[in-house]
């Protein structure tokens, strides 16, 4: 009995493991899949009333210009798969959040400039390329608040780019 909890825990942790890492790519339906997720509510132990967890969201890993917010050639067949995805019917009813990431490298005033800029780059794509709609989007810099790997404030993983469902 003792080893199959074992087991379950190693398994368990493991996928929390894996769901950190940000997306290099993934198909619309796996987009959809994630994001599509209602948020689920829980009851608390003290007091019995509905919680309402994190609204869903996915890390993607866009990639940059060196110091720069010019989205590279190989990140664009991902984005095109957001887009097609936010214009789908499963979630043409939804807003989304941009938030852009950067790892703990550099001024922190300078990392939330670049941040800014990197999540309007995306919105900017999504909207001109694909034509997602302005109005359901919003965009904001993170800078390096909120590392994904904090013990690793250098790791590629911390350059990220979060969307979250906000309706």
């Amino acid at each position: 009995m003792i080893r199959i909890i074992f087991i379950l825990g190693v398994f368990f942790s493991s996928l929390s493991a894996v769901a950190q890492v940000p997306l290099r790519s993934a198909s619309s339906n796996e987009i959809i899949e994630r994001l599509n997720s209602a948020p689920m509510k829980t009851r608390g132990l003290r007091n019995l009333a509905p919680e309402a967890r994190e609204k869903p969201s996915i890390d993607l890993s866009i990639q940059f210009d060196f110091d720069s917010a010019k989205i590279l050639n190989e990140s664009k067949p991902l984005l095109n798969n957001l887009a097609q995805a936010m214009n789908s019917n499963e979630l043409k009813g939804f807003s989304f959040m941009i938030e852009g990431y950067t790892d703990g490298v550099g001024l922190p005033t300078y990392n939330q400039r670049l941040s800014e800029e990197r999540a309007n780059s995306v919105m900017s794509y999504l909207v001109n390329v694909d034509k997602v709609s302005k109005s359901r989007l919003k965009s904001i810099g993170k800078g390096a608040a909120d590392l994904l790997l904090p013990d690793k404030p250098e790791a590629p993983e911390n350059r990220r780019v979060r969307i979250s469902v906000i309706e």
